[in-house]
């Protein structure tokens, strides 16, 4: 593998502009034929999207060019997030599978190759690991025919809170399309660490975000989470660490950049998407990479 091997997907909210999780819109101030041209041209080979902001761009264009404005632009991988309450009984559920409906149909059209899933955020105490891994082995079996990897996110405000839980999730599940997405944030603000990403399972590593944290956490860890993460390098995380961690590993994929920062998302288009791709594409020249 060489540096020119690698393919870095811009995570939504990294190009999105003036939205985060949770703002009063969360669909893009940018038309999603300026964030593909903008993305295509730094180098980025992939685009991550909220489903409000993906149904915006295709009531916008409709399906047929929102295809083509990404082939046009290099776009090879496309991703949506995030589903949570996927494992829930109540009008919760109802909800979320009605986005998940929604997914499905847009990842048919437009060749989604990863849909990313909450371990049950803000949720306390123990997981339902039961009712997780039940709601969880119909959401593979629909994704799995049209080739839609599901990744499950664990998160330091959520009840999947670490590796561990994540791989007892999936154990004896017999899902192929079904893992864990690894983020570097994740890692350090949940307290762990290079050497607990490679007690992971290969099968079990699907997808993979990268991103840098300040020394301390800033409120609560939502709120951190949301508005203060950093560019790669211009943190406290080993990133390097645990890249070398998920290629020792054995992951071969295309790795994701996840800056929700309140000051990133009010930099100038352009600006926010070269920083991102330049800072992450650093962090590759200190590890060792695969020669396979």
């Amino acid at each position: 593998m060489k540096i020119d091997d690698i393919d870095l997907c811009a995570s939504y909210w990294t190009v999105a502009g003036p939205v985060w999780p949770g703002s009063p819109t969360e669909v893009s101030p940018f038309s999603l034929q300026e964030r593909a041209e903008v993305c295509g041209r730094i180098g980025w080979r992939g685009m991550g999207f909220v489903l409000d902001d993906m149904n915006a761009a295709i009531e916008t264009y409709g399906l047929p060019t929102v295809k083509r404005i990404f082939s046009d632009n290099g776009i090879r991988h496309v991703e949506l997030e995030f589903l949570v309450d996927w494992h829930l009984a109540d009008a919760r559920r109802v909800a979320s599978d009605a986005m998940f409906d929604r997914k499905l149909e847009i990842g048919a059209e437009l060749g989604v190759e990863k849909i990313k899933l909450g371990g049950g955020v803000f949720e306390e105490g123990e997981p339902d690991i039961p009712a997780m891994r039940a709601a969880l082995t119909k959401i593979c079996e629909r994704a799995a025919p049209l080739n839609i990897d599901i990744v499950i996110e664990f998160l330091p405000f959520a009840s999947i809170n670490n590796i561990k839980r994540g791989v007892a999730l999936f154990d004896g599940l017999g899902t192929t399309n079904g893992g864990l997405l690894v983020d570097t944030w994740h890692i350090e603000r949940g307290g762990m660490t290079a050497d607990d990403i490679r007690q992971m399972p290969r099968d079990l590593l699907k997808a993979v975000e990268l991103d840098d944290a300040g020394p301390e956490v800033i409120g609560d860890l939502f709120n951190d989470s949301t508005h203060y993460r950093r560019l790669c390098g211009e943190g406290s995380i080993d990133i390097a660490s645990q890249v070398q961690a998920i290629l020792d590993v054995g992951y071969r994929g295309y790795w994701g950049i996840e800056v929700i920062s309140a000051y990133h998302r009010y930099l100038p288009l352009e600006m926010a998407a070269q920083k991102a791709f330049d800072t992450t594409m650093r962090q590759f020249q200190s590890v060792t990479l695969p020669v396979d």
